[in-house]
């Protein structure tokens, strides 16, 4: 079991924000996740991998193939108080759910 999250690196946000915006995919996503997956994804200690998109267009792409691989995703839009425009769209959360219908979704994407 494990989680993706996935960072616009194209608003070169600064690592702070990367880190709050991570955050509220995290937990944003293993909210949205069966209680059954959630529960061993917390027991077998919350792996997560964090990976790099280069624009909104392959962010909200990267959703509809988790949602397409029935997983649970949310698309992280910013209130806009600092770095960004309000309504910003900068992360997606995927899972918790099982390693390999993850991997078949964000394989070809590059660590963040």
């Amino acid at each position: 079991m494990k989680q993706a999250i996935v960072i616009r690196n194209d608003l070169k946000m600064e690592k702070g924000k990367i880190a709050a915006q991570a955050s509220h995919a995290s937990i944003s996503a293993f909210l949205e996740a069966e209680k059954k997956k959630s529960d061993a994804w917390l027991k077998q200690g919350m792996k997560k991998i964090v990976l790099k998109v280069d624009s909104e267009k392959e962010l909200l792409s990267m959703c509809r193939n988790a949602k397409a691989e029935n997983l649970p995703c949310v698309i992280i839009t910013d209130a806009g108080l600092t770095q960004v425009e309000p309504g910003t769209v900068t992360a997606l959360g995927i899972g918790p759910d099982n390693d390999a219908i993850i991997d078949k979704v964000t394989s070809k994407l590059k660590l963040l």
